[in-house]
């Protein structure tokens, strides 16, 4: 698929009949094969929504990304990448469309809404960066489920400051306990994965 000019790299998962399809914004360092991230993707199929784990960054630009960290938190770059492929995934699918974006990926996410409020359903932030969308924030309308691990104490911070920003309507700081960054402790994934299905579920449901 394209993202504006790019060509990049996508995984397309579609259950029979899914009730909406659920675009993936990875962060810093990360790609559609992030285990975290397709263990998500499993469960949202296996609960009746379609995928589409992207790759905002080329390959020669996330060998660069490693190196130098050059494009992690170029939210403006993601975000343009972003927004190609919800616009592609419309030509797709009629049914609701959805965000879920982890680290910097999350900011990405909350602007691509703020961009195009009329295409996005929901949207919901893994251990993200909301906080880096800026006065992007205060533009989003679709229901917003922020999700941090409440031993990643920094994160938590930022995240408690960019909801008091938020104007989208839900909106959710959910914390999960004893979790850290990369929700690696028994259970926290899952818990994510719960609260994810939930949220999706429910708002492209309700429309």
């Amino acid at each position: 698929m394209a993202g504006g000019t790019v060509p990049l790299s996508a995984d397309l998962t579609e259950p029979p009949d899914p009730i909406g399809l659920v675009l993936f914004a990875h962060g810093s360092g990360s790609n559609r094969h992030s285990p975290r991230n397709t263990y998500v993707a499993d469960a949202l199929q296996e609960s009746g929504l379609a995928t589409l784990l992207v790759d905002l960054l080329t390959v020669d630009e996330a060998r660069r990304d490693v190196l130098t960290a050059t494009y992690r938190f170029d939210i403006a770059l993601l975000c343009d990448r972003l927004t190609a492929a919800v616009e592609y995934a419309r030509t797709l699918t009629d049914r609701p469309i959805g965000l879920f974006g982890a680290s910097t990926g999350a900011a990405a996410a909350l602007m691509t809404a703020a961009r195009r409020p009329h295409l996005v359903a929901a949207i919901v932030s893994r251990g993200g960066r909301p906080d880096l969308a800026g006065p992007a924030l205060r533009l989003v309308r679709a229901p917003t489920l922020l999700i941090v691990g409440g031993a990643d104490t920094t994160v938590v911070k930022l995240n408690r400051r960019a909801f008091q920003e938020l104007t989208a309507r839900p909106c959710e700081l959910r914390i999960v306990p004893g979790a850290g960054h990369l929700f690696e402790e028994p259970g926290a994934l899952d818990t994510v994965v719960r609260y994810t299905v939930e949220w999706f579920q429910h708002h492209f449901t309700e429309r």
